[in-house]
């Protein structure tokens, strides 16, 4: 039986990947859809609006009845669990230990216990700088160390999950640096591409952080940037056709590209020659950089996922021609 057979839970379902996935469902023909969320405000307002689900509850109120009740919202085929705080510069870590850490945990052990296929945001952020490889195959998690408090938080419950034995029978997925429509509402954490598009109408210019490791040129920062339309694609496949498969996967499109590659793409889609200036990172971010990403998503592909990935400039004309330049929604 395919996990998508009965009522589906997506919790942070008015947010950036909760709502695309909401979308990516809606294209499947499902409604009946249970939708989680910290508030409605006006942002995330409008990423719900043009979408169909079956049940709205504030996160908050979903969480204590659930403690209160375990069968309060019935049975669920699949749970989407994608909210969370994801700022990286969040300092208030009790805040992030409950929010990110212990609300999963709950929200895992009781989606095991009804029987529910359980499929979590981790994070590529649980990897740091790197230096200890990205490697969604290597069982030991325990080396890895995120350069920020969110990272921990994701990292946390890696490590809770793998100790309870659970990673063989739910998925965490790791997203690279996802971007594209129905993010707006994330403030300073909106894709570079979304700044970008913003800056160039404003300004004609974008600037981009100068490098301050010497085997980078400026500009020449490299990151494995994700199409969320791509991304909700890899999500949806571990909960369909009877997917089994279990553990933690790393989502990205499998290549690095330069911040200039990506912001020249946003000048080309918008029919204008680059103008580019390179500013000096902020002191507090520059132990805290990472200067290359790239997802080995190998793992994903043997687990039977075959779409191909779009190309990037393929991504970044969607995304500024159809959504930003026009301020749409996905599916508006």
């Amino acid at each position: 039986m395919a996990a998508l057979d009965g009522r589906i839970l997506v919790t942070g379902g008015a947010g950036f990947i909760g709502s695309a996935l909401l979308w990516a469902l809606n294209g499947r023909g499902r409604t009946d859809l249970v939708v989680t969320d910290v508030g409605r405000p006006a942002g995330k307002e409008r990423n719900l609006a043009p979408l169909k689900f079956s049940e709205y509850v504030e996160a908050g109120e979903f969480r204590r009845r659930l403690a209160q009740n375990p069968a309060a919202f019935g049975k669920f085929s699949a749970v989407f669990h994608l909210g969370a705080c994801s700022s990286t510069t969040e300092k208030n870590l009790a805040y992030l230990a409950d929010n990110n850490t212990a609300f999963t945990a709950e929200l895992g052990r009781w989606a095991l216990a009804q029987g529910a296929r359980f499929v979590y945001a981790s994070s590529a952020a649980t990897y740091g700088d790197g230096s200890a490889g990205m490697d969604d195959k290597d069982p030991d998690l325990a080396r890895l160390k995120p350069l920020n408090p969110y990272g921990d938080s994701k990292h946390n419950f890696d490590l809770l999950a793998q100790r309870e034995g659970w990673l063989d029978q739910i998925v965490g997925l790791k997203y690279f640096n996802v971007f594209g429509p129905n993010e707006d509402h994330k403030g300073d954490m909106r894709s570079v591409v979304n700044k970008a598009c913003g800056q160039i109408h404003a300004t004609g210019k974008v600037q981009l952080f100068k490098s301050h490791r010497p085997d980078f040129k400026d500009g020449e920062q490299m990151r494995d940037f994700l199409y969320v339309k791509d991304a909700v694609e890899m999500t949806l496949h571990f909960a369909e056709g009877g997917i089994k498969a279990g553990g933690l996967y790393n989502l990205g499109s499998g290549e690095a590209n330069t911040w200039l590659s990506l912001v020249r793409a946003v000048f080309a889609a918008l029919g204008r020659e680059p103008h580019i200036e390179f500013i000096e990172m902020p002191e507090v971010l520059r132990d805290k950089y990472q200067y290359y990403t790239r997802a080995d998503i190998s793992k994903l592909r043997a687990s039977g996922y075959a779409r191909p990935v779009t190309p990037l400039a393929e991504c970044v004309r969607d995304y500024v021609q159809n959504y930003l330049v026009p301020d749409k929604r996905l599916g508006a």
